[in-house]
């Protein structure tokens, strides 16, 4: 399962919600393998913005500051039925392309999903400042990373061609919003949707990558053919 989405993006908080819901349904999920991609909403966003969420969201779609606070509060609305808490009050919006570099440092420590959940509840929820690396870095520890490492990364930009070639695969495979779920390779599944819809994409290519073994019918006593690459013709006398 690869996963693109940016931590910035309130959906694709929701959508990480509804797929671990989903992937709690499904039969084989010790069998999923989930890697994280990145995709800037905003790639041109600066480090630190002077606008709030509410001004940015007006200026963003043309709407008025109110409308922009009625989205805000239907997104809040729509993200506490899955459980999320959040404060768009609080958020800081900044450039999340240093973020994303240590979730492909992360992806090599085995710690990519535990330090995306800590990104988008930071960002989300507790209005983190993640345009600073030190914040980024004490955030990369508390999800089980290195420190000095973590630093090290993020000074020498280390994998910062690592997320320009994700969000190079994602213009080539068309996708231009997020979350956006492509699962075994095959299959795209665009937006946040619901566990049930995403229970039915793993079922779907499950099925398709793991037949199931046929079912005999009748007798369960070998009857007369040809087994083990051999063949007894009864001889005729």
């Amino acid at each position: 399962m690869d996963i693109w989405s940016d931590i910035a993006c309130p959906w694709c908080y929701v959508g990480k919600r509804r797929f671990e819901s989903a992937l709690g349904q499904f039969g084989h999920a010790e069998n999923v393998e989930v890697v994280w991609h990145s995709f800037e909403l905003d790639p041109s966003a600066p480090v630190r913005s002077p606008v709030s969420m509410r001004d940015g969201l007006a200026r963003k779609y043309g709407r008025s500051p109110a409308q922009a606070q009625e989205m805000m509060d239907h997104m809040t609305g729509v993200a506490a039925q899955d459980g999320l808490d959040y404060h768009f009050d609080q958020t800081q919006i900044t450039n999340t392309f240093q973020a994303h570099q240590l979730l492909h440092l992360a992806a090599e420590k085995g710690l990519q999903d535990a330090l995306k959940e800590r990104l988008m509840r930071a960002y989300l929820t507790e209005g983190e400042f993640l345009g600073d690396p030190e914040v980024l870095v004490r955030l990369a520890t508390e999800a089980g990373l290195d420190g000095a490492e973590a630093r090290a990364a993020l000074s020498g930009g280390d994998y910062a061609q690592a997320v320009r070639q994700d969000e190079a695969q994602a213009q080539a495979l068309g996708i231009s919003g997020v979350p956006f779920f492509v699962l075994g390779g095959k299959y795209g599944v665009n937006g946040a949707q619901s566990p049930e819809v995403l229970l039915g994409a793993l079922n779907q290519v499950w099925a398709e990558t793991h037949p199931a073994p046929l079912t005999l019918l009748g007798s369960a006593e070998v009857q007369d053919g040809c087994e083990d690459g051999q063949c007894a013709v009864p001889q005729r006398g």
